[in-house]
């Protein structure tokens, strides 16, 4: 029988409860239990794929083509579990899968309620991502807080779930916020105690709470909660706010918070070890060595909108033992009066993906300011599609030609819609989406990286280079060294005579993680840090396991 842990947040949103999630199934990887991990989305939408990332972050895709939450980002970053669509549950698709039901006539003519058809929907799905992972333990995250009308259906069906599958299967962990208050100076725990209250109130009793606060939590703070919240003392942890989110797995353990699912759920393992992942996280901290690169985005406000771009950029740090600063520019704001100036100090450019035109000028003019002056310059699927534009436009010379997402009637379409996009109405799921193999060409700086002529990486993208410049690209030294070995659809660009000028279509940043950090970052990275005078680790890609 599988183990099931759930995890529950109260008092304020955005208190890590995503890490902690991941942070578990980390914990129980590192005693021999193979994890899959779940988040329950109350929002109505489908998917996040056509949110803003202003609202939402980031959209995380999977090798199935899933678009789901970011959360799914941190908890394949931390376990190297690579997940589904299925482990990506909004109420969106619970609701829209009863209505279908009821139109179909599935129901024969009953009532449908919340309790039990939207409830029974809700616990198949979360027995499916059980049964189809086939893993030993199910960490499922509900989104949102205690006391959230729309997360009322979610709670209740997890309340449910251990008559399925027998209390002795599930455990319960609530992430609770422990506000400090300036005038007393002390952590409150009174929002806590309220939480947990209306956690019970629903029929939820948690086993262990999780402290998040910015401060450590004393004991006899730790002995206040247990009391009012009926916990025991040993399963209070405290989490202030670290250094790195990568430490949380560390410090819940010095908590014993493993130990405690393990004796809970009678999990039968070795005692934990955490070198490996210690190891790794360690090495910036050692490092003297520092490097700046600016993600040049037209979503910088929200950081989140390039969460795994950013984690990419860690990892590839904790590999090349260099600290990475980052300098988050608004492509808005980058005029060719200024471009100089905006860039001063900063040893890498990163022009990451994005939707619609505004911003797309400045990225452009990074883009050639970049190129010109030999900084490296890694472009994400638009980054890429703005190195092609900015070459027809600046060395080609096409002034006119642009993305026909920009401007459909351009004279110069060297960035088109694909063919199969043609007859698409729909904007939810309805772009090139998921894992796809590409072929690198070899002699090409892409090769040496990758170590490979065949590759598999995620996209999420509409638009595609268009093949009719090709050539014409080629003749000025910006080379087609990747592509689709089933359309011929061009998926990696490169300037031959550039330190590092690589484009890619697709999204290296999802399949990046601490312990196996992706090799065109770490070669971005590097080259960025000789950029910055500053010793190249020569064994840059030959470690990179990305592709085993």
């Amino acid at each position: 029988m599988q183990k099931f842990i759930f995890v529950t947040g109260g008092v304020v949103s955005s208190v890590g409860k995503g890490i902690c999630v991941a942070s578990v199934g980390r914990m129980l990887k590192n005693r021999g239990f193979s994890v899959s991990l779940m988040k329950l989305d109350p929002y109505l939408n489908v998917d996040p794929g056509t949110m803003s990332p202003y609202q939402h972050g980031e959209v995380y895709v999977t090798d199935d083509g899933a678009e789901t939450d970011l959360d799914l980002g941190h908890y394949e970053r931390f376990t190297e579990t690579r997940l589904t669509g299925l482990s990506s549950l909004t109420a969106g698709q619970i609701y829209k899968k009863v209505i279908d039901k009821e139109r179909k006539g599935d129901y024969l003519g009953r009532t449908i309620q919340v309790v039990p058809h939207v409830t029974n929907e809700i616990k198949e799905r979360v027995i499916q991502v059980a049964n189809e992972s086939n893993s030993d333990i199910v960490v499922v995250e509900v989104g949102g807080t205690v006391g959230d009308i729309e997360g009322l259906p979610f709670l209740e069906s997890i309340r449910q779930i251990p008559y399925l599958v027998g209390k002795n299967n599930c455990y319960f962990i609530h992430v609770t916020y422990l506000p400090f208050i300036n005038t007393t100076g002390e952590l409150k725990t009174k929002p806590t105690q309220h939480s947990v209250r209306e956690l019970r109130s629903i029929g939820i009793q948690p086993d262990s709470i999780i402290c998040r606060s910015e401060f450590e939590v004393s004991e006899k703070i730790k002995e206040k909660i247990s009391m009012f919240c009926d916990v025991p003392l040993e399963a209070v942890s405290s989490l202030p706010t670290l250094d790195s989110v990568y430490e949380v797995p560390i410090r819940l353990e010095e908590e014993n918070l493993g130990t405690l699912i393990s004796t809970n759920l009678d999990l039968k393992t070795k005692k934990s070890n955490l070198n490996n992942w210690t190891k790794v996280i360690s090495k910036v901290n050692l490092s003297s060595k520092s490097v700046k690169i600016a993600i040049v985005g037209k979503y910088v406000e929200l950081q989140d909108s390039y969460l795994s771009v950013k984690e990419s950029l860690i990892h590839a740090g904790m590999f090349n033992q260099t600290e990475i600063q980052i300098e988050w520019i608004n492509s808005e704001e980058i005029k060719s009066t200024n471009v100089e100036t905006m860039f001063e100090g900063i040893n890498g450019i990163i022009v990451p993906g994005g939707f619609d035109k505004r911003g797309t000028q400045g990225m452009i003019e990074a883009c050639k300011y970049a190129r010109e002056n030999n900084i490296p310059y890694f472009g994400l699927c638009l980054g890429m599609q703005i190195m092609v534009i900015e070459a027809a436009r600046n060395l080609l010379g096409y002034p006119e030609s642009n993305s026909t997402e920009f401007d459909e009637s351009t004279p110069y379409p060297v960035i088109d819609l694909m063919p199969e996009q043609l007859k698409s109405l729909h904007k939810g799921g309805s772009m090139r989406l998921g894992l796809y193999d590409c072929n690198i060409l070899d002699g090409t700086k892409t090769k040496e990286i990758y170590k490979s002529n065949l590759i598999s990486e995620r996209h999420r993208h509409r638009y595609e280079v268009n093949n009719k410049f090709v050539n014409e690209f080629k003749k000025l030294g910006l080379v087609t060294s990747g592509t689709n070995p089933d359309s011929d659809l061009v998926e990696i660009m490169e300037y031959k005579d550039h330190k590092f000028m690589i484009g890619v279509q697709f999204h290296p940043e999802f399949l990046s993680t601490p312990l196996n950090p992706h090799p065109l970052f770490v070669e971005f990275v590097g080259t960025s840090m000789k950029d910055n005078h500053s010793e190249l680790n020569s064994n840059i890609v030959k470690n990179s396991k990305i592709l085993d």
